[in-house]
């Protein structure tokens, strides 16, 4: 298994292409169960699909030929050599979402609906389509030097030089993750409260795995120094909890509102703040801030104070073990785990949209199935 046996599954035919093709139609069987559930306009799953894929695969395309403009610039033409490969998950995801936005906006469609059918599907392609990494042997880690850690599927063997060299199985670990996105946002779409949620889930949770692994990938795509889909990863993740937090402030009292103002600041400090004092001493500062102001009372849910008090357990241990460093290595797994429950302090304190508050246009009236 640390070899796959080849590229192709049967003559021509790549394991890539019917990964990528199994994970799409995953997600359209997926999608279709959510549209019958919402109402939503019959067949609406299918022309999402029959407008993001084409799309999606325009935007991947572009965001690795603006990522490697010096690799194309002897030869332009060779952008249009997709078969080559070249592609990136984030250029598909925005072309896609514009793709569908522009789709909505002529069909009077409702955007947020429309993602929110994809969401769970979506990350579960992803899963499946990672395995196409696999049979490609590409998306790989670093080099394992440590015997005990040279087993798949901890790590994948890579051909180099025609000599056979273990590397990290990175397309595994976000594999997983991303299995477990899936499972997440379909246990938990009945309980959203606002149309999008479940979108803005997927953002959050998937950024904040991909935040982990793409610091492990040997063939990161960089804009300016920096591993894009890294900092883009980031900058979804703040990106919803700065939607998460506006609303909150509309909706709650004083100290709720500045309670998850200052989970979500810790929710990043811990991660990206460096080691030392003039790192910890701000973080220490936002810890006790946050138990602070998320001691139980009205309108805030008790979960907030007791996950703030362990994870500063968690901080103060590794602190003590003088091991603050693993904060920012993309082995430590809790590092991302960690983040989307502070996203969770705010969303609790959400109130939940009301049936009469959601306006359905002309074309989106409920079907029958």
């Amino acid at each position: 298994m640390a070899v796959p046996y080849s590229r192709y599954i049967i003559g021509n035919l790549p394991w890539y292409s019917v990964l990528m093709v199994t994970g799409i139609l995953t997600a359209y069987l997926l999608g279709t169960l959510e549209e019958k559930r919402l109402s939503l306009p019959r067949d609406s799953m299918l022309d999402m699909v029959l407008v993001a894929v084409p799309c999606g695969i325009i935007g991947a395309r572009l965001y690795y030929v603006v990522m490697q403009l010096d690799q194309f610039a002897a030869n332009p033409i060779s952008i249009f050599y997709i078969w080559e490969g070249g592609i990136a998950v984030y250029g598909s995801l925005i072309g896609g979402a514009v793709g569908v936005a522009v789709y909505c906006r002529v069909r009077k469609r409702n955007f947020a609906s429309l993602l929110d059918i994809a969401a769970p599907g979506l990350a579960l392609a992803q899963a499946i389509g990672r395995w196409g990494n696999y049979f490609n042997r590409e998306a790989f880690g670093p080099v394992i030097t440590d015997p005990n850690w040279r087993f798949f599927p901890a790590g994948a063997v890579i051909d180099q030089g025609g000599i056979p060299v273990w590397h990290v199985a990175t397309f595994f670990y976000e594999s997983v993750w991303d299995a477990g996105v899936f499972l997440i946002l379909w246990l938990c779409r009945k309980r959203m409260k606002r149309t999008g949620d479940t979108f803005l889930w997927y953002l959050a949770l998937y950024g904040c795995g991909r935040f982990l692994v793409e610091q492990l990938r040997q063939d990161s795509l960089y804009l300016f120094g920096f591993r894009a889909s890294q900092y883009l990863s980031l900058l979804l993740c703040a990106i919803v909890a700065a939607v998460f937090l506006a609303r909150i402030v509309k909706e709650t009292h004083a100290r709720a509102s500045w309670g998850a103002i200052a989970a979500a600041a810790l929710a990043f400090s811990r991660v990206l703040a460096p080691t030392g004092l003039w790192g910890t001493a701000p973080v220490i500062a936002l810890y006790a801030l946050c138990l602070w102001l998320l001691r139980p009372g009205e309108n805030i849910p008790r979960f907030a104070f007791y996950w703030v008090l362990a994870d500063f357990l968690v901080y103060v241990l590794l602190l003590f073990l003088q091991a603050g460093w693993l904060w920012q290595s993309p082995y430590f797994v809790y590092a991302g785990l960690s983040v989307p429950p502070y996203f969770a302090i705010a969303y609790a304190q959400l109130r939940r949209q009301s049936p009469q508050n959601i306006q359905p246009t002309a074309s989106e009236k409920p079907c029958d199935y």
